[in-house]
This record gives structure tokens, sequence and C-alpha cells, in this order.
């Protein structure tokens, strides 16, 4: 059932550290206000930029810290903040097709030439991976691993000059993902002793964290990225299954093709929030010519946040980029699982009318410990979303 190349566990006594699972209690202190995902993302770009310049790399970690202690939460914790809300659960631009996928792979007259090589790929990727030859379709699927986050320097550009800010801190977590078709998932992350927790029953996604506590993701429910990350090749195929063919690249040692999907207009403004206006977002997927498997996998997402009274020299524009190399497949009930990923996120925040700009740079380090298909026992009562989301979205 589950990976037939498993690691030899050594079990060692280690000390329990408690998880942040209810409100934060810094936040407690800071406050009652409700904090949305993008107040929490600007506070930590306002303590950056106030924060002096790394120029003498002797004194900059001290310096850095002493003068975050009297800017609200530790540095540590707020950077966890940060990595946790860009990297721990963000989903993908467009919901899956929930047709069966040979369909619109051999219904392909009258359709662009672009969509059809696209197709074309996509059914090379589903051989590659085992999912053609396999009789008997999964229903379920359980998979943990363990990951590493780090937040790396910020990037200060006064329009003159740019400086470096912070230092390289990094964090220790594992995960806990359950899915069930079609469109069911639930993801438990814990890193650094916070826990992240999100889902979706089909119809809607939501998230909790300790800061911000639960909410649900506004627009069409999609799919979590971390599923497509070479977890779960028939939804990764669907995803792409309206995608466009943009040519081809070479990643690394490797010459794949380059598919393209985009989340249309109507949907990405379903999922703007208050001052926040969700311009676009697009996903790219690297197949590798060779060997048919996605091997790179990267999406862009841009957002122009306004000040309540509109002033132009205050909007911004946040742009988040992900990339996310995917590699180590191996064999599980005969479909090729990746195992080991690495995500780079890049956060680049500039305004409207002026040359100052910020960048911020993360990553994540992933491998997969386990993963079992059709696990028995497992309901669609197991997605059910907390009951303040149920009631959030049935009050008038």
């Amino acid at each position: 059932m589950g990976s037939k190349a498993r690691k030899k566990q050594i079990w060692c006594a280690q000390p329990l550290t408690p998880l942040m699972e209810g409100p934060d209690p810094e936040l407690q202190e800071e406050g009652s206000k409700k904090e949305s995902s993008w107040e929490v993302i600007r506070e930590w770009f306002r303590v950056q930029k106030s924060l002096p310049a790394a120029s003498n790399f002797s004194t900059s970690s001290s310096s850095y810290h002493n003068n975050a202690t009297t800017l609200g939460p530790n540095p540590k914790r707020r950077d966890l903040r940060l990595l946790l809300g860009v990297l721990g659960c963000p989903l993908a631009p467009i919901p899956q097709v929930n047709d069966e996928i040979h369909d619109h792979l051999l219904h392909i007259k009258d359709i662009p030439f672009e969509t059809s090589i696209a197709h074309y790929i996509i059914q090379q990727y589903l051989a590659a991976t085992g999912c053609l030859k396999q009789q008997k379709c999964s229903k379920n699927m359980y998979a943990s691993g363990i990951v590493k986050m780090i937040c790396c320097e910020t990037e200060v550009s006064t329009g003159r000059n740019v400086k470096s800010l912070g230092t390289r801190s990094g964090e220790n977590g594992c995960f806990v993902l359950w899915q069930m078709v079609p469109g069911m998932w639930s993801l438990e992350l814990v890193v650094g002793g916070n826990k992240v927790v999100a889902g979706s029953d089909g119809k809607t996604v939501w998230r909790h964290t300790p800061w911000l506590g639960t909410h649900a993701a506004k627009g069409p429910q999609r799919p979590l990225r971390r599923i497509i990350q070479g977890l779960d090749p028939k939804s990764t195929a669907s995803l792409f299954a309206k995608a466009k063919c943009m040519g081809e690249k070479r990643i690394g040692d490797d010459d794949c093709f380059v598919l393209k999907v985009s989340a249309d207009p109507a949907a990405v403004m379903e999922r703007s929030e208050g001052s926040a206006e969700v311009i676009r977002h697009a996903l790219y997927g690297y197949f590798c010519q060779k060997s048919g498997m996605l091997i790179y996998l990267e999406d862009s997402h841009l957002t122009r946040v306004e000040t309540p009274d509109n002033d132009p020299a205050e909007i911004v524009y946040w742009e988040t980029t992900i990339g996310s190399s995917i590699g180590d497949y191996r064999d599980v009930d005969g479909i090729m699982i990746a195992h080991q990923g690495r995500s780079i996120a890049t956060i680049f925040r500039c305004g409207e009318l002026s040359m100052h700009y910020t960048r911020t740079r993360m990553e994540e380090i992933w491998s997969i410990d386990d993963v079992v298909f059709n696990v028995p026992g497992l309901s669609m009562d197991y997605f059910i979303p907390p009951a303040d989301i149920l009631h959030t979205l049935h009050s008038p």
C-alpha cells in the first residue's frame, strides 16, 4: 500500500513542544482587532523597512533582533507567520475539471493548436505516471511528510540604493494530507510549534491559523497546490486540461514543454477582498520532454491594494511568485509519486507612482514519508468545515 522504498526510522525520546492552535497570545496583547491576511503581510513589510540595513554583517543579526523587539511580536514568530501564510497551504489558480480526463484528450477537433499540443503533453504525463494503465481508480489518498521552511533576507530599494535586511532563519515541521474524490481534502501542517489546518468539502475551501482564526477562501473552489506538486497526477492533469502550450524551456539539464493555465477575470474578481484587488493568477507547468514527468511548477499572483482614501501615491502592488522543483518519483501501487521537492517564493512589493520596492525571498524543502491509496473507513464526514465556517456561509 505504501511506498516501496521506505527509510528505516530511528525513534528516540524527545520533549513535546506545545502547539499553538488557539488565538495567538501576542496578538491578544496587541489588541482585539481582527486582522486579515493582507494586514499581516503589510505589517511584516512595515517592520522590515524600519530595520537598519545589513551593511555591517558582524552586527546585522543582533541589530535586527534588538530593533524588532520594540516593534511587536518577536522576529522569529513574525517570520514564521509570513512563511506559513505564503507557503503553508496556497491554492491553485483555477478549479479542477471534474469530467473524465480522457474525454478531453480524445476530442481535440476544432480547438486551438496550442491547446491540442497541451492535450498531447498531458496524455504523455498520464502515461508516464502510470495513470492510463491503472485498472482501479483510487477513491482517496493519505500522505505524510516533513518540511523545512526558511525565511531569507529582504531586499529594500529606496530608488537610489538597495539594502538587505534580516537573517536566514528556518523552522522544521511535518504535515498530514487526506484527499477524497472529487475535490475534498484536509491538511494539517505543524511548523515551529504552530499548527495550520486547511480543508475543502468540495464546495468551500477554508483555513485556520493561530493569528487569523478560521476563514473561508473567496471565489470558486480550487485545489490545494501541495496536491498537484506530484502527489496526485490525475488532479494535476485535470488542472491542466484546458492549458495552452507556451513553448519549450530548459530547467536544469532537462528540456521541458511549458503549459499555462490562468484564472478567468470573473473568477479573479470574486477573490478580491476589501481594498485588495486580485488582478491575475497564472500557473505554469514544466513537463520533461524525455520522461514526461512534471518537474517544475510556477505560479504568479498579482494583487493591487488601495488605501481607504484612494490616494494614487499610496497604491501598492504585491506580486507573489512560487517556483517548485519536483522530483524523486517512486512507484506507489503502480502510480509514480514525487517524494521530494523545493519551493522558492518571492514577494515583490512596489508602489504605483514610486520607484521604491521591497523583495522578500523564502524557501520550503519538503519530502514525503508515506503515501497510501484507498484508505478504509475514510468518509465525507472527515471533510466537513468547522462550525463557524458553516454559520458564516448560511448567515444572512
